[in-house]
């Protein structure tokens, strides 16, 4: 079977980085790609595929609209609606659509990981930016700081960091502070002993060495398995589910217990 080849890298953003004086000509790619759902909507009534069609309010919902004559727009509290071309974004008045300046320097350690978004790697855009860009790749790497900038992407401004990988700068954005969400009550006040604590760091440390490389996706092949069942109209054995411990103690000690076996 020959191999799938790899998606093209598509530029999402070109443009400089700048810290200081030193100005870095950049073009950034998706360092992620998630997996497609294979899930189609369907009519439950008949088993008929559900379509959906572009239909303008205008023009009544009998003709489906070309995807060409598509366009964007602004809605205005009253409903009504500006159109915005490529052309009125290009002439938008915003320094961060080509320009990444970095506003400072934190320990990566200072990032809460919740704020994370969309991760882009970071190319050398021409011969004139690579020695700025390996000075900054290991500038970086060798104090464990991170640059903080905010950069114009998806037609949206975005925080953002600059942090090594592997050789390589990530550009990752950051959630802005009002699209984090409190927590509120959802954390418990019930207290836990001192031997519940150290049999739960005994445990944690029996569990430690991962190794990420060997994790996979399973659902896809689980998702196989119900669909080659339902097809020759048999059944998929569910798997148990997991019951909350009602001695939490004699849990944790079976838990160690059982994780030293298994490295025996």
């Amino acid at each position: 079977m020959e191999a799938t080849p790899p998606t093209p890298m598509r530029t999402d953003w070109r443009g400089i980085v700048s810290f200081g004086l030193v100005v870095l000509p950049v073009r950034l790619v998706a360092a992620t790609e998630e997996h497609p759902g294979r899930f189609r909507e369907m009519h439950s009534g008949c088993g008929g595929r559900i379509r959906h069609k572009r239909v303008c309010e205008v023009e009544g919902p009998q003709e489906e609209i070309p995807y060409g004559e598509v366009g964007r727009a602004v809605e205005l509290p009253d409903g009504g609606l500006v159109p915005i071309t490529d052309d009125d974004l290009a002439r938008l008045p915003l320094p961060t659509k080509h320009t990444a300046q970095v506003l400072g320097f934190v320990p990566g350690a200072d990032i809460d990981p919740i704020s994370y978004g969309r991760a882009y790697y970071a190319a050398p855009d021409g011969p004139a930016a690579d020695r700025p860009y390996v000075l900054l790749t290991e500038v970086l790497a060798g104090t464990g700081y991170v640059g903080l900038c905010k950069i114009a992407l998806r037609q949206r401004e975005r925080l953002a960091v600059l942090r090594p990988r592997n050789g390589v700068i990530v550009v990752q954005t950051l959630l802005w502070r009002d699209e984090l969400r409190e927590p509120g009550d959802l954390s418990p006040a019930t207290p836990v002993t001192d031997r519940e604590l150290q049999l739960a760091e005994l445990l944690l440390s029996e569990l430690t060495g991962i190794e990420m490389q060997k994790l996979d996706d399973e659902y896809g092949h689980a998702l196989e398995q119900l669909v080659a069942a339902k097809t020759v109209g048999s059944e998929v054995p569910e798997l148990p589910t997991p019951q909350p411990a009602v001695d939490l103690l004699a849990a944790l000690e079976q838990s160690v217990q059982a994780a030293r076996r298994s490295r025996e």
